[in-house]
């Protein structure tokens, strides 16, 4: 499977919470797929033909407008006439990783978890270090049952962008219902909500998860 490439060995690093973050990233569309920017940008990278960026090259400006119009369109929730926009936009602009991550989104919100792979190992081959598409392939590895290979996925797209806070909601989401970290998951819905302010129901999942670790401790305590 060519995403394998971009999978390590992860160091000692209820389903209705699964659901949530998916429609979490398909509508903050900007965050999951950026309008193209210039070179060196922590965003997209414009790449030449040897594959290192172009520093100086302008975004064309039909370029600036195909993408924006598709981002648009998939806001509006026309995943299919999204779908085509983008890849109109890839047969004339194929290194904006943003429009490979947009593709996965809409695939996956498909369920076909064949085209998102093959997307995000676009976006991927383009820039390894794209946090957009490292929290996707998180989450299709997730669904694929890859908790480990997940994990590691998610942790590579806060690495790349310590800011990127969906990929810390869905590390919370992974240890708490996957992987049964009740701590480890605290500590990422809490910095979720340090970076994305006020969500409600994250905030009712941490009041949840510290009665529940301080109930654990208090049954160790009487074990002991």
């Amino acid at each position: 499977m060519l995403l394998q490439r971009f999978i390590k060995k992860p160091g000692p690093l209820a389903g209705v919470r699964v659901v949530v973050q998916i429609l979490i990233c398909a509508t903050i569309i900007v965050g999951c797929g950026s309008t193209p920017k210039h070179a060196n940008n922590d965003e997209d990278v414009l790449l030449g033909p040897d594959g290192q960026p172009i520093a100086e090259r302008a975004i064309p400006p039909q370029a600036q407008l195909m993408y924006e119009q598709a981002v648009a369109v998939m806001a509006s929730g026309d995943f299919l006439e999204a779908q085509l926009r983008f890849q109109e936009f890839l047969l004339h602009y194929p290194t904006y990783p943003g429009a490979h991550v947009n593709l996965a989104i809409i695939y996956s919100a498909n369920g076909d978890d064949h085209g998102t792979e093959n997307s995000l190992t676009d976006a991927l081959m383009i820039d390894p270090e794209h946090p957009a598409a490292l929290n996707q392939l998180g989450m299709l590895l997730r669904r694929q049952g890859k908790f480990p290979e997940a994990k590691f996925a998610y942790a590579k797209a806060i690495t790349a962008d310590p800011q990127y806070s969906l990929a810390h909601y869905n590390l919370g989401v992974l240890h708490e219902l996957y992987l049964q970290d009740l701590d480890i998951a605290l500590q990422h819905y809490e910095q979720y909500q340090a970076l994305n302010g006020d969500d409600k129901q994250v905030e009712k999942w941490i009041v949840d998860l510290k009665r529940r670790i301080g109930a654990d401790q208090r049954t160790a305590n009487v074990t002991e």
